[in-house]
């Protein structure tokens, strides 16, 4: 099946926000119990979740920022908005002509994400690159996605869907299923990370990591994500009207990269969703990987895990997901590889961390017909690690 951003197929629910100007700034709001709304419940320790703002039109992307800010980018409304730590709100940036997506801090900038033309539905031609923003105003743009994209198609040479399919079962599969294809051009930058004088994005549409030197722009692939297949089992045939002759048979889905984080092993880690249907019969088919950003080698962490669309790895090597459309942001143990949830939400789109406090976007996705109400929502993990300002 072709590439089914489930992000981005919600974006439909964006039109709620022409009704529901910006809502006022708010004091931080405790509390201990989540609900189906996303309001965020209590953590580790008995630590309480704190709920920084509300209000915000697809909150699919958070960074923490100096003094207890984030920075989020509001991605239905395509602007970028600081959040002070006590909520008052002020747009850094704001284009409806331009996705934009993730976002970082690194020293004086803030680093964002811009793009338009990816997809089968925006027919516009493929751009994509780096929008840094300095604290006096200054704004500049550097790398060229899209270029790149267009110029290598760096997973060209990939093979997705069914291998092998008998003609007469080829036959019968609906119109938006096809049965093999190879990687098409597409760009879509979603997730970054700026570490070593390098931006690091994870790009949706290409289905690889991609670097770009902060001195030169450089734009350059660093890994190809491998395609992640998926046995076809009667019941995912019949929630997707799929043909008998199918089940039992792998289809390789395309990977689909969300975010990237900097680990303190030097590697990079890449959270995936599979690159198609997202379904109770279907299950968790989400993925962790690791890169070698020198050498691109590319390592499969875990997997299993529902929807992880944010990324974020602390000192000790424990990485944090926001699952999307799971129990909240989970952490996946650097040493046991066990699973467990910090911090349960709804409609958890993304992660950061300063230190030993957790930052989260939930609620982002808005369902109908109430109108858009994301929120950022902050917790402490413990008290082995001291916040730091870079």
């Amino acid at each position: 099946m072709r590439k089914q951003f489930s992000l981005l197929a919600a974006a439909a629910t964006a039109v709620l926000f022409i009704a529901a100007g910006p809502a006022a700034a708010e004091a931080p709001e405790r509390t201990s119990a989540g609900n189906a709304a996303g309001n965020p419940a209590g953590g580790p320790a008995g630590n309480t979740a704190v709920r920084l703002t509300d209000g915000l039109v697809g909150p699919l992307h958070v960074s923490a920022g100096r003094n207890g800010s984030v920075t989020v980018s509001e991605e239905f409304a395509s602007r970028l908005t600081r959040i002070a730590a006590d909520g008052t709100k002020k747009v850094l940036y704001e284009n409806t002509e331009w996705d934009v997506a993730g976002n970082t801090h690194h020293g004086s900038a803030t680093y964002v994400l811009e793009s338009q033309g990816a997809g089968p539905e925006d027919h516009r031609d493929l751009a994509a690159h780096v929008r840094i923003i300095e604290d006096d105003g200054g704004q500049r743009t550097i790398g060229d996605f899209a270029a790149l994209e267009k110029k290598d198609n760096a997973d060209g040479g990939a093979h997705y869907g069914f291998r092998d399919l008998p003609a007469d079962c080829v036959s019968q599969l609906p119109p938006e299923l096809p049965a093999s294809y190879t990687g098409e051009v597409d760009s879509h930058p979603y997730g970054i990370a700026v570490s070593d004088g390098t931006v690091y994005a994870a790009d949706a549409g290409a289905n690889t990591v991609v670097s770009v030197d902060l001195r030169s722009g450089k734009t350059e692939t660093v890994a190809v994500l491998p395609p992640r297949p998926s046995r076809i089992s009667a019941a995912v045939a019949a929630e997707l009207h799929l043909p008998p002759c199918v089940v039992g048979r792998s289809y390789a889905f395309e990977p689909v990269p969300t975010d990237v984080a900097a680990g303190p092993d030097g590697r990079l880690y890449v959270s995936t969703l599979p690159g198609g249907p997202e379904s109770p019969a279907a299950g968790a088919r989400g993925a962790v990987f690791t890169v070698d950003p020198e050498h691109g080698h590319v390592k499969l962490l875990a997997e299993g895990i529902m929807s992880p669309t944010g990324i974020a790895v602390d000192e000790n090597g424990d990485v944090y997901l926001a699952s999307l459309f799971g129990d909240g942001v989970l952490k996946l143990d650097g040493h046991t590889g066990k699973t467990s949830v910090v911090l349960a939400a709804g409609s958890t789109a993304d992660v950061d961390l300063r230190g030993s406090t957790l930052y989260a976007t939930v609620n982002a996705l808005p369902s109908d017909p109430a109108p858009p109400n994301g929120q950022v929502a902050t917790l402490k993990l413990g008290r082995d690690s001291r916040d730091s300002d870079d």
